[in-house]
């Protein structure tokens, strides 16, 4: 009996293939209303003037929420193996790296 309940819990998760992919990501831009939090991860190319959002993910709030706590949680997880994760800071106080960390490229 104590199986039934016990599988009663589990969902099971299908992953496909195309999503297992992922989607490069180097910006994300987050905003919300009183109902919901939207996050959208954007991919910045150097010299490309335009950036495209590449996914958009929509949240409760009590959702977001969570993610949030668990992202802290993995972070926490991963500076302990790996050392502190450092926060970088674009030229001029930009949020963006624009140069993507690298030399600037001359013509």
């Amino acid at each position: 009996m104590n199986d039934d309940k016990s599988n009663k819990n589990k969902i099971n998760i299908e992953l496909s293939e195309e999503i297992s992919q992922g989607i490069y990501s180097n910006l994300a831009i987050i905003t919300h209303s009183a109902s919901e939090f939207i996050l959208d991860f954007v991919r910045i190319m150097p010299g490309t003037p335009k950036a495209q959002v590449k996914s958009r993910i929509i949240l409760t709030p009590e959702h977001a929420k969570r993610l949030m706590l668990a992202l802290q949680d993995n972070i926490g997880k991963y500076e302990t193996v790996h050392g502190p994760i450092k926060k970088t800071e674009g030229s001029g106080g930009s949020p963006i790296p624009m140069n993507f960390g690298g030399p600037i490229a001359q013509a």
